[in-house]
């Protein structure tokens, strides 16, 4: 179960059958057997309003505070997770992978800060394996501009979704490639994924991930 404060199923009670004349232990069995169904339903209802408690759905929220390079040109790259803001239901693991714990439907959504230094367009592909295969439909492409000028990127923040059904154990990446890859050594522009840290001139701001992501449950297999 993706919930893991379990909500459990209210079944209506199997009231006694009443004798023929008034019966003490009649009524009170009744009752009995009314008062724990009513108690059934106050624990029900006071889970799902409870601001405080609330249920604890299976989840994932991640971020990276590196600069991400691919290796050369069309070349699928795993994008990597070095900060684990929220995880509940899934392990978030050395290879930038991450592990369901639960089966469900769960929702992938992202945000990736590409820069391109080169003075020309390029493009840049994203898209979701899960337990090393390819989702189907799962692709975004995305075209950055040319650069600004010689030293200063254009920039494109790629934000995205994925609906997709996770059995307990699989294993999900997020994978991008472009078609000019920034190369660190030997120097040439081209595309990469730029991380940012906390500003305060011209004006203060918070650090620029290069990468945030979050897995969020939906809904129960059906």
């Amino acid at each position: 179960m993706a919930i893991l404060n379990q909500l459990r199923n209210v079944v209506a009670p199997n009231l006694p059958i009443a004798s023929a004349q008034y019966s003490q232990q009649y009524t009170d069995e009744y009752s009995n057997v009314l008062r724990l169904y009513f108690n059934q339903l106050s624990n029900f209802t006071s889970t799902v309003s409870s601001v405080n408690s609330g249920l604890a759905l299976s989840h994932i929220g991640a971020s990276d505070t590196t600069d991400q390079y691919a290796t050369a040109d069309n070349t699928p790259t795993i994008v990597k997770w070095n900060t684990l803001d929220s995880g509940l239901g899934f392990t978030l693991n050395a290879d930038n992978s991450a592990t369901a714990q639960y089966s469900g439907v769960y929702k992938i959504d992202y945000s990736l800060q590409f820069a391109n230094t080169i003075n020309a367009q390029h493009d840049v592909d994203v898209w979701l394996r899960i337990n090393d295969v390819n989702v189907v439909g799962s692709t975004s492409k995305i075209t950055l501009q040319a650069r600004k000028s010689a030293g200063v990127p254009s920039y494109v923040l790629a934000v995205s979704f994925v609906v997709f059904k996770l059995n307990a154990g699989d294993i999900l990446k997020l994978y991008w490639a472009t078609d000019k890859a920034f190369i660190v050594s030997p120097a040439a522009d081209g595309v990469y994924m730029e991380y940012k840290p906390a500003q305060t001139v011209p004006f203060a701001h918070p650090s620029i991930p290069s990468a945030i992501g979050a897995i969020s449950f939906m809904s129960s297999l059906y």
